[in-house]
């Protein structure tokens, strides 16, 4: 019979003040889905860019969902579903369509292709906080980038909450990662995760930072550069990269066209963390690499805060916008 839940819904483009809690009548899963009982949902910019119109895709208006990742119980299955049971704990993300499948609520019905199961000894918050960041830093810095032991990769937007994974990443694997953050009030906590050195670039344009890491380096660069930030700056800033590096734009906090850097030889990727997930394969390597970091305590997601209840989704989004947050934002359903 159909379940109600509190969903999270926008009827029209704009800021944070556009989303509604309204009440959704879900069906019953149908063969291979999942119904899924929310317990947290983690925050990312990707969902601020939707919410606003300018995300790679456009939401279907009026009574648009939103959110990837969440992580709570599954309550029921559908007819063909093997790989998941009643009472699992999951989490979500892999190729999720935000409009008709988005997380906001209290429960969803998603494919079983979309769920994982999540590590018992995992609690949700933390389940909520990890799967988009730290797959997004896996596939970008071992998969495509091709990150070895003994590397220097440059991060930039570290605080961020795939900045904070990419950190654990880097050094879970021997390479030495250096973390361009803006402010100074988190350079302890970036050191605390494993920055070498930690760059506050302020007002600072991106030749000084580029400047700055080649100092810290001897004047020898960084063999990786994994930017979230793109625009005209992408260009000084591979000024910081060695001669035949490797620069991985994962990102586009600066949405202005990315300016090519003049510094050859090096290779440039753009990297986009679904489409890793789309595939079994993808998902398996990723989630064995999450699973296990999680597992030995050697990724540890750092959550800047947690809010209560779905009414408090403005809230939450307002303070992702503001950038004043370290890690990811959760908020508790």
């Amino acid at each position: 019979m159909p379940t109600a839940a509190r969903t999270v819904l926008f009827h029209e483009t704009g800021g944070p003040d556009v989303l509604n809690v309204e009440a959704v009548s879900l069906p019953d899963p149908a063969p291979g889905q999942v119904l899924v009982r929310v317990e947290a949902v983690g925050l990312n910019r990707a969902e601020a860019l939707f919410r606003s119109g300018a995300y790679h895709y456009q939401p279907s208006l009026p009574a648009s969902r939103l959110g990837y990742e969440a992580a709570g119980t599954v309550e029921a299955i559908g007819e063909g579903v093997t790989e998941l049971a009643v009472g699992d704990p999951v989490s979500t993300g892999p190729g999720i369509e935000m409009s008709t499948q988005g997380v906001y609520a209290e429960r969803v019905v998603l494919p079983e292709t979309a769920v994982l199961r999540r590590p018992g000894s995992v609690d949700a918050v933390t389940g909520a906080a990890s799967w988009m960041t730290y797959t997004t830093a896996y596939g970008g810095l071992l998969e495509t980038a091709g990150l070895r032991p003994g590397e220097r990769v440059l991060i930039t937007a570290a605080s961020s909450g795939v900045g904070t994974a990419a950190i654990q990443v880097a050094r879970r694997v021997g390479a030495i990662p250096l973390a361009a953050t803006r402010t100074p009030d988190k350079r302890r906590l970036l050191l605390e995760l494993g920055a070498a050195e930690v760059i506050v670039t302020g007002g600072s344009r991106p030749e000084a930072v580029a400047a700055e890491v080649r100092r810290l380096t001897g004047g020898g660069g960084v063999e990786v550069i994994f930017d979230a930030v793109g625009g005209p700056g992408l260009r000084p800033l591979g000024g910081a990269l060695a001669a035949g590096g490797r620069v991985v734009l994962y990102g586009r906090l600066d949405d202005r066209p990315a300016e090519l850097p003049l510094n050859w030889p090096f290779t440039l990727h753009t990297y986009a963390g679904l489409l890793l997930a789309a595939t079994p394969d993808g998902r398996r390597r990723s989630t064995a690499f999450l699973d296990a970091g999680l597992a030995d305590g050697g990724l540890r997601p750092v959550v800047g805060e947690v809010f209560d209840g779905l009414d408090r989704i403005r809230d939450a989004h307002r303070l992702m916008e503001s950038g004043r947050h370290t890690g990811k934002i959760v908020v508790r359903v």
